[in-house]
């Protein structure tokens, strides 16, 4: 336990093949009022070689675009607005040269709302049977809140303001139950100390025999299946670096409105 045998990542983008639900909601602020999105089709259409999809777009105001997007796994949130902003830039150059400013507005986005998502995490003994290990106190114990983590308050750059919230989920291979509680409890300060030093805002741990439920807040700079791996790799670094987790994941992100939420009736489809 706990040895030091391999310092090689186990778990690469290489090897591990990743479910996802990303999305984001971006506001860009134009200099001037552009009064029409004519130009939906063709940023749409340029951005999917960035791995950004445009699900929708709205004029919260005159000078206010709101978009919708999806991303895959390996695009960072600060190329979302980059790409997003430079795309549309190109687009629209020949009518407003210098179309947009600097601030903006980016925030996560889940299938459900956040706070129905960390509830669920927080209530993994509810949902799953706590069979096979030593006592149902102990896995009780082995849950984690952090009071301190509010993932609802959005966080700041020097031109704007964001939210960069995931939930994420591994699972032990072949469903394996690991019932040590010492094991358990090592698994979950290991998450915790990674959570640290990546400086990310972990506020929930739903830990179970055979899967693991995190909630957290991440950085504009870093892809979310990166963020995955690293956790992957601390965990397998708790069994001396050998492969207890499927190589796979879940990575979805999490937010203050949920997708469904969204007027559709207030939203122009990118899918005309």
């Amino acid at each position: 336990m706990f040895g030091m045998s391999k310092l090689l990542p186990i778990y690469t983008l290489d090897n591990v093949s990743p479910a996802w639900q990303l999305d984001w909601s971006v506001t860009l602020f134009w200099r001037a009022p552009p009064w029409s999105d004519d130009w939906l089709d063709a940023v749409r259409e340029a951005l999917e070689p960035d791995g950004i999809r445009v699900l929708a777009h709205r004029f919260l105001d005159a000078d206010r675009s709101q978009f919708v997007v999806s991303t895959l796994p390996d695009v960072k949130p600060v190329e979302v607005l980059q790409r997003l902003k430079g795309r549309l830039q190109y687009v629209v150059r020949q009518r407003w040269p210098k179309a947009f400013r600097r601030n903006y507005d980016l925030h996560t986005v889940g299938s459900t709302c956040r706070g129905k998502v960390e509830n669920y995490v927080a209530s993994q003994i509810q949902h799953h049977s706590a069979d096979g290990l030593q006592a149902d106190s102990a896995l009780a114990d082995l849950q984690w809140i952090n009071p301190d983590v509010d993932l609802s308050a959005p966080r700041f750059s020097s031109h704007g303001r964001y939210r960069c919230n995931l939930h994420l989920v591994l699972v032990r291979a072949a469903r394996w139950r690991e019932t040590r509680v010492a094991y358990l409890e090592a698994a979950r300060e290991m998450t915790r100390r990674a959570a640290t030093a990546k400086q990310h805002l972990l506020s929930r741990i739903g830990l179970m025999p055979d899967h693991l439920h995190l909630t957290l807040g991440f950085g504009l700079d870093e892809r979310p299946i990166e963020v995955a791996l690293s956790y992957m790799n601390n965990l397998a670094f708790v069994y001396d670096m050998q492969p207890v987790l499927m190589p796979g994941c879940f990575l979805g992100t999490i937010g203050e409105y949920s997708l469904q939420g969204i007027d559709a009736g207030a939203w122009l489809s990118a899918n005309r």
